[in-house]
């Protein structure tokens, strides 16, 4: 098969695009490259510089590459942002993949995968969130996933397209430094950034209903997920037309926010306490996944802990920004 791979040159998307390429798969990378990065692109792999919003371009691309699957990536991802611009957030994530999926169909192509997230599920109050907890989110970002998921279930379904829906939780780490997150809007670059800048990193909150009082999330290493988004295209490959997945990618662990400061602080040998300040509104205290469902479906289960992922990081962190105190 060849696999269309949105968003490819992006953090995620890079990592998908190797696992797929040790896999023995064919790749080509579709990415408008407003957050991508060329480079990350493996010689010898076609990168077109185009958005989702080009049916034009997203239906050559899949004619004259000869796509059989697609694994779509490509969207904006910042929760903050989505609430300052919703129309945007909803025209590039669901307009997006609209426009996609309407080629995807009118081509024949067979096999789709997309790239949820956990933030369907909102604040879920359980111990471990399945794919059957209620998705309430809460943020439009959150809206635009789980709208996402309704559009590429019925798709689906109406054109017997096989299909997957992974619901990422929290992603960290890196295959080498040079595939690394450039990005500094999820807790291990946030902690980086503050140490290097020689102060303390902030913890939002430590009143929580948790061992520590800080909020709990479950980290899964960007290339177990990358290997996940693998075991999905190889399972729809092989499944019945119409058949469609929802599946968890975690490691059903918890690790507090304190936790997680507390290792970087080892790995990096900066040793800076946090300061703590408010709460944020809208963390919820606990979200760990059953991560059941995909084994079970698709026999994934990650590799990686959470030391791999900070040091694999750190020395992305390290390539890019040095480790002088300034």
């Amino acid at each position: 098969m060849t696999w269309l791979i949105t968003g490819g040159a992006g953090y995620i998307g890079a990592h998908v695009v190797r696992a797929m390429q040790e896999a023995g798969e064919r790749t080509v990378v579709y990415d408008d490259l407003s957050t991508g990065i060329a480079a990350r692109v493996p010689d010898g792999v076609p990168l077109v510089v185009a958005s989702t919003l080009d049916a034009d371009a997203v239906a050559r691309t899949i004619a004259e590459h000869g796509i059989t699957g697609v694994v779509h990536l490509a969207a904006k991802k910042q929760v903050a942002e989505s609430v300052e611009l919703p129309l945007h957030y909803y025209r590039e994530n669901v307009e997006g993949l609209r426009v996609l999926l309407e080629a995807v169909t009118a081509s024949g192509v067979p096999s789709f995968v997309f790239s949820s997230s956990a933030a369907v599920y909102g604040m879920p109050d359980v111990d471990l969130v399945t794919e059957d907890t209620p998705c309430l989110p809460m943020s439009p970002y959150g809206e635009t996933k789980l709208a996402g998921e309704w559009l590429v279930r019925a798709t689906g379904r109406a054109h017997r397209l096989a299909t997957a829906s992974l619901r990422y939780f929290n992603v960290a780490g890196a295959a080498t430094p040079e595939l690394a997150d450039t990005g500094v809007f999820n807790l291990v670059p946030m902690v980086f950034e503050k140490l290097t800048d020689g102060e303390a990193p902030r913890i939002f909150g430590a009143d929580y209903p948790t061992p520590d009082g800080t909020c709990v999330r479950d980290y899964i290493h960007v290339v177990d997920l990358a290997e996940a988004h693998v075991a999905a295209a190889r399972r729809l490959s092989a499944a019945a037309p119409g058949t469609d997945l929802t599946l968890n990618i975690g490691r059903g662990e918890g690790v507090s926010v304190l936790e997680m400061v507390e290792l970087i602080n080892a790995t990096t040998g900066h040793g800076t306490d946090p300061v703590v300040t408010p709460r944020r509104p809208g963390d919820p205290a606990r979200v760990v996944a059953s991560a059941d469902r995909i084994a079970t479906e698709l026999g994934w289960t990650a590799k990686r802990d959470v030391r791999d992922m900070v040091e694999s990081a750190w020395q992305g962190w390290v390539r890019v920004h040095g480790t002088a105190v300034r």
